[in-house]
């Protein structure tokens, strides 16, 4: 089974958390801060680490905007992944902060995307194929509105990680919570 990487999760998230901001897709109320605008803010605080600033204070106004818009329990969102796959993040990320500026082609790829939709960038950096797209087509919202279920269980591969990101484009003009299912256990 195709497991989930923390690079390939980690970049998931700043390309989902870049593109919700309030200049592209307006899903939280982050403005720029991905951006190279962002980066002349946070690099006075975190000169050599600013890019994964700049990320982890997006990533925390994105999951709590997805967390108070639909919150399903026992279930995995792109923000509140299961414990083991988010502990792997933790410990891979403390490695890649010895070495911020190996990122700095990826956040540059990031900050001013020429793509208008999710699924374009995230196939230029490889982070999703026309497979993943493909499916991403058939997902739909639920009967509230709120939300984009996918399909079975989560079970932590590359493809349910695809989905949960590219999940968030079915919301047209707002909010939509792409989710699956934790397996009971």
């Amino acid at each position: 089974m195709d497991q989930i990487e923390a690079a390939t999760l980690f970049k998931t998230r700043v390309v989902v958390a870049r593109h919700g901001e309030m200049d592209r897709a307006k899903w939280w109320n982050t403005n720029k801060a991905l951006s190279s605008t962002g980066t002349m803010v946070f690099k006075r605080g975190f000169p050599r680490t600013h890019s994964f600033a700049q990320a982890r204070a997006v990533f925390a106004v994105a999951k709590h905007r997805c967390d108070e818009h639909f919150n399903p329990p026992k279930s995995a969102t792109l923000w509140r992944l299961p414990q083991d796959v988010e502990e792997r993040l933790e410990a891979a990320r403390e490695g890649w902060l010895d070495d911020a500026s190996s990122w700095s082609e990826f956040f540059d790829a990031v900050a001013a995307p020429q793509e208008r939709d999710l699924a374009s960038l995230m196939q230029r950096l490889g982070l999703a194929d026309a497979g993943d797209v493909a499916a991403a087509k058939d997902l739909r919202r639920s009967i509230e509105g709120r939300s984009i279920p996918l399909p079975g269980t989560f079970a932590s591969t590359r493809r349910d990680l695809a989905l949960l990101a590219l999940g968030f484009d079915k919301g047209g003009d707002g909010l939509v919570v792409p989710y699956a299912r934790l397996a009971d256990l």
